[in-house]
C-alpha cells in the first residue's frame, strides 16, 4: 500500500501561509503559467474520429492547459516538473520515483478547459487562456520538447474532440 505524506514538506506551497489569498477567498495555484494536471496511469489512450492517435502503458496522462502569457520558458519549466516529479512508488510503497525514474510513457493531451476561471458564477469564463494559434504553438512545442527529452512521448491532437481513456493508478492526480 502506498504511503501518502502526512504533511507538507517545509517552504512547499501548501505548507506556507496563506498570504497570496485573494479577498474573494480563492488561492492562486499559480500566476500567468502553462497549467498541467497529470494522472499517473497504468495506461491511458487518446481517439479521434475512430482513430487511437496516442497511447502509453504505465506512465503519465498529462492534460495541458496553455494561458495567454504562457511561452516557451514556462513550457521547458513544466515539462521537466512533469518527468521529474516523484509519483511513482519505490519497493518500500513510497512516492519516490519519476516517469523518468520507471521509463513510462507520457500522453499529452490538450485541454483548455484547465484555464478556466471558475471563481464566480456557473459558467467559467476563457478569456485567460491562449488564442488557438498560440496555444496549438506552445502545445506543439511542448510535445516536440518533451519527444527530445523523454523515451515515449504520445499525444493527442489540439483542437480535436477527443476521447481520453484512462486507467488511473491509485488514483494520483496532481495539479502542477
Amino acid at each position: 500500500m502506498e504511503q501518502l505524506p502526512s504533511e507538507y514538506p517545509k517552504g512547499h506551497k501548501c505548507s506556507q501561509q496563506s498570504s497570496s489569498l485573494k479577498g474573494d477567498g480563492y488561492k492562486e495555484l499559480s500566476e500567468n503559467t502553462m497549467k498541467g494536471l497529470i494522472q499517473r496511469v497504468q495506461n491511458a489512450s487518446v481517439v479521434v474520429d475512430g482513430e487511437t492517435v496516442g497511447a502509453i502503458g504505465q506512465g503519465i496522462l498529462l492534460l495541458l492547459g496553455v494561458e495567454k502569457e504562457d511561452n516557451e520558458a514556462q513550457a521547458d519549466k513544466l515539462l521537466d516538473k512533469v518527468l521529474k516529479y516523484r509519483i511513482f512508488s519505490d519497493d518500500q510503497g513510497k512516492m519516490n520515483l519519476s516517469l523518468t525514474d520507471i521509463g513510462g510513457g507520457l500522453l499529452i493531451v490538450s485541454q483548455f478547459t484547465l484555464v478556466a476561471d471558475t471563481r464566480k458564477g456557473l459558467r467559467p469564463g476563457f478569456s485567460g487562456g491562449a488564442r488557438p494559434a498560440e496555444g496549438e504553438r506552445l502545445y506543439n512545442y511542448f510535445v516536440a520538447q518533451a519527444r527530445e527529452t523523454h523515451t515515449t512521448v504520445a499525444s493527442g491532437r489540439f483542437g480535436a474532440d477527443m476521447k481520453v481513456s484512462l486507467l488511473n493508478d491509485g488514483p494520483v492526480t496532481f495539479l502542477l
